[in-house]
């Protein structure tokens, strides 16, 4: 007999972009109290009665202050496996557009903000699963015009 690893998706997370001189930079936050102090797009818990687009924009606005000028679906999750629980999370991932002379207010769970250029998130970013959807992003969002089935009607 087998044992089936459960799998739980009860969080969301998103990249935010914004022009900095004709180029794209994306914001990492860094959390106080995480893993290694890690660096991070906006993430957070999905609440009751809530849709995951809806969930996302309350983060951003949460962590950041901000309200995205558009908001897509990436078209990926992200996902790893949780030792504690012995599960797999999977976490859709959202690509949130922002004004170009946008101001960022991080909240109590932060320590620091930065714009980046994809090869400085790169780096800064600790887990390969969050190296692969930047690039991903990069591709998709910034080298491409994003798919126009991906934007998600938030007005």
């Amino acid at each position: 007999m087998t044992q089936e690893l459960p799998i739980r998706c009860y969080v969301v997370s998103s990249f935010l972009l914004k022009k900095d001189n004709g180029d794209y930079r994306v914001l990492l936050l860094k959390r106080k109290q995480t893993i290694l102090g890690a660096w991070a797009g906006v993430g957070g818990g999905i609440e009751e009665g809530e849709k995951a687009w809806q969930a996302v924009l309350r983060e951003i606005k949460e962590e950041t202050g901000l309200t995205p000028e558009r908001l897509y679906s990436a078209d990926t999750c992200e996902q790893f496996y949780e030792i504690d629980r012995d599960s797999i999370l999977i976490a859709p991932v959202f690509v949130a557009y922002v004004s170009d002379d946008t101001a960022v207010t991080i909240n109590e769970e932060h320590s620091e903000f930065g714009w980046f250029t994809f090869e400085e998130a790169m780096l800064k970013v600790s887990f390969p699963e969050q190296r692969w959807i930047l690039k991903h992003i990069q591709e998709e969002f910034v080298q491409r015009q994003p798919v126009e089935w991906l934007l998600i009607d938030i007005y």
